[in-house]
């Protein structure tokens, strides 16, 4: 839904507020492509788990995904480090736009680890019980899964 969302907004922001030129901005742009490629995954990771859940009663993802997100990790580590240099190279003269900005890179920043590293979100009763009583975050369900996947490598198997 965000995915969605975060499209209809930025175009209310853009049209609502002329002044900041958000959508001439490349610093927007990096970041707010950057955001929607990472919650793009997201929704394509849960989506297949849960489709699998349903027609095989499983809650591992399908390996050739896992492949494929591990990759796209790659992909994203690489444009999260190289989107600062954009900002430097072409920083806005409208200081309130590279402002939002920011704050879409540092969302996206914060959406990839709560996807590939570890769970940022927390959203039921069970889940904040278990965090305050073990003081520690969880381990991302897709971090869980390139082990899985690691470990298959490791064993040998054939990968489908």
């Amino acid at each position: 839904m965000s995915l969605i969302m975060f499209v209809f907004i930025s175009y209310l922001v853009n049209f609502t507020y002329p002044d900041l030129h958000l959508y001439s901005l490349f610093s927007f742009w990096s970041s707010f492509l950057l955001l929607e490629v990472i919650l793009l995954q997201g929704s394509i990771y849960w989506f297949a788990k849960w489709k699998r859940l349903k027609r095989e009663n499983t809650l591992v993802a399908p390996i050739r995904l896992v492949q494929r997100l591990w990759v796209s990790k790659k992909w994203n580590l690489g444009m999260i480090t190289v989107i600062p240099g954009a900002f430097i190279i072409w920083h806005p003269a409208v200081p309130l736009g590279f402002v939002i900005a920011g704050f879409i890179y540092v969302f996206a920043i914060l959406e990839y680890i709560n996807y590939f590293h570890i769970q940022l979100s927390y959203d039921n009763r069970s889940d904040i019980n278990s965090l305050k009583q073990t003081k520690r975050f969880k381990q991302a369900c897709l971090s869980k899964e390139f082990k899985r996947l690691g470990n298959l490598k490791a064993d040998g198997r054939k990968l489908l």
